[in-house]
C-alpha cells in the first residue's frame, strides 16, 4: 500500500464524515429549493439562493449558472455538476413544502442542488489533494443547453477541469443502489419536425387536392422502419411523434399539416446516417403523393457515455462508501451532461430513490414524484465517492 493511497483512505474518511454532518441542513435546503422552482431561462433566483450557502465565491457563467473553486488552484481539478431548473409542472404530491407557483422539481433537481451544497460546504473543510469545482448550471429541461453554454465559455477549461462528475435521482435504481455502467449510459436526443404542403379543397372532391393528411401518415408510419433500416439491432433508436396537427374541419382537405417528434439513438456513427434517410425519406413520400415537404431537424444532446476506468474508480468509492453499485443503466432519456463527458472523462451516478407512501411509484417529470428524504444524503454520497474515484483516476495518470 502506497503512502497516496493510504492519504486518500484518510480523505474519504474525512470527507465522507463531515458530508454526513451536512446532510440535516440539506435536508432544509432541499425542501427549501422544492418550494420555490424556477423554469428553465428563469434561474436566477436559485442560483443566487444556492450560491449564498457555498463556501466559496461563485462566478456567473451562461447567464444564470454558477461556478467555484474549493481546494488547491495550482493543480488539475474535479468539477461536480448541479442542474438549476425546474419544469412547467404544477406539482400534486401534497407534501408541506410543495410548490405552488406553477412549477415543479419533478426531477430531482432540488435534491441534486441540496446535495451539491452539503459536499462544496465538507470539501471546503478538507485538505483535497485536486481542486473541487462545484457547478450550476441552468437550462438542462429546455433548448438552448445550458451545457453546451458552460462548454463554450471555457470556465472548465480555465479552471483546468480534467474530470466531471454528475448524480441523478432515478425510481428505476432500487434505493440503496447507484448505478454507474461504462459507456453508452443516455441517448443522444434530437427534434425532428415535418410539414407537408398540399392544396386544399373539398372532402367531397379529393381527386381536386393534395391532401397532406395521408402522407403524413405514411411518414409517421414509416419511420420506424428507416430506423430499423439504418441502426444494428444491437443499438437502440426510436422516434417517438408528440404533436400530429393538420386541419379544422372534417370536410374541409387543409393546405397543409405537421407534425413533430424526438429522435433518439444511442450510437455516435448511426445519429448523422438516421438524419439524412429520414430527410430523404420524406422527400421521397413527398414525391409519391404529388407534394411537397420541409425537414427540420433540431440537434439536441450528444450520447451520454461514462468512461470506463473512470466508472471502475468510482464504483469501488461507492463500495467503500457503504451504497450497492446496481446494475448499469441504460436509457433512452438524454441528458445534457453528455456535452461535458464526450470532452472530458465524466461519470454520471443515477442514484435510486422512491416516492414515500405510494405503491405505484411516479416516474422523472410526474407531478407526483417526490424522492424520500433520505435521498439527499444518498446523493451526496454518491457525489463524494465519485469525487474520490476523481482521484483516483488523476492519481493513476499522473504515474
Amino acid at each position: 500500500m502506497t503512502s497516496t493511497t493510504v492519504h486518500r483512505d484518510d480523505l474519504a474518511r474525512d470527507l465522507i464524515a463531515r458530508t454526513l454532518e451536512k446532510v440535516a441542513a440539506a435536508v432544509e435546503y432541499r425542501e427549501s429549493l422544492h418550494s420555490a422552482p424556477c423554469v428553465s431561462g428563469e434561474e436566477e433566483p436559485a442560483a443566487a439562493w444556492i450560491a449564498e450557502r457555498m463556501p466559496v465565491p461563485m462566478e456567473r457563467i451562461a447567464d444564470a449558472g454558477r461556478i467555484g473553486l474549493i481546494g488547491p488552484s495550482a493543480r488539475p481539478a474535479i468539477a461536480i455538476r448541479s442542474e438549476l431548473d425546474a419544469l412547467p409542472v404544477t406539482e400534486a404530491t401534497g407534501a408541506s413544502f410543495a410548490s405552488t407557483n406553477g412549477a415543479m422539481h419533478a426531477c430531482g433537481h432540488d435534491v441534486h442542488q441540496a446535495a451539491l451544497i452539503a459536499v462544496a460546504q465538507a470539501a471546503a473543510e478538507c485538505d483535497l489533494p485536486y481542486g473541487l469545482v462545484p457547478f450550476l448550471q441552468p437550462r438542462e429541461e429546455a433548448y438552448p443547453s445550458g451545457a453546451l453554454d458552460i462548454v463554450k465559455d471555457g470556465a472548465l477549461d480555465r479552471l483546468n477541469v480534467q474530470a466531471v462528475i454528475a448524480a441523478h435521482v432515478h425510481p428505476r435504481i432500487p434505493v440503496g443502489s447507484v448505478a454507474t455502467g461504462k459507456g453508452p449510459t443516455n441517448a443522444a436526443a434530437d427534434e425532428v419536425a415535418v410539414v407537408v404542403t398540399g392544396r386544399g379543397g373539398h372532402g367531397a372532391y379529393p381527386h381536386e387536392a393534395a391532401n397532406p393528411i395521408p402522407v403524413l401518415a405514411h411518414i409517421v408510419t414509416g419511420l420506424n422502419e428507416v430506423l430499423r433500416r439504418v441502426c444494428s439491432p444491437m443499438h437502440p433508436a426510436l422516434l417517438t411523434v408528440g404533436l400530429f396537427e393538420a386541419g379544422d374541419a372534417a370536410n374541409v382537405i387543409p393546405e397543409h399539416g405537421r407534425f413533430a417528434a424526438t429522435l433518439r439513438t444511442m450510437n455516435r456513427e448511426e445519429r448523422p446516417r438516421v438524419h439524412e434517410a429520414i430527410r430523404e425519406y420524406v422527400a421521397s413520400q413527398a414525391r409519391a403523393f404529388g407534394v411537397t415537404a420541409t425537414v427540420n431537424i433540431t440537434t439536441g444532446e450528444p450520447v451520454l457515455e461514462n468512461d470506463p476506468d473512470f466508472v471502475d474508480f468510482v464504483d469501488r468509492r461507492l463500495v467503500e462508501a457503504g451504497m450497492q453499485v446496481s446494475e448499469p443503466m441504460r436509457s433512452c432519456g438524454a441528458d445534457d451532461f453528455s456535452f461535458y463527458s464526450e470532452r472530458l472523462p465524466g461519470v454520471m451516478a443515477f442514484v435510486g430513490v422512491e416516492t414515500e407512501g405510494t405503491t405505484s411509484q411516479p416516474s422523472l417529470h410526474s407531478a407526483n414524484f417526490l424522492p424520500d428524504t433520505d435521498a439527499v444524503r444518498r446523493v451526496a454520497l454518491a457525489l463524494v465517492s465519485a469525487y474520490l474515484g476523481a482521484c483516483d483516476l488523476l492519481d493513476s495518470s499522473a504515474q
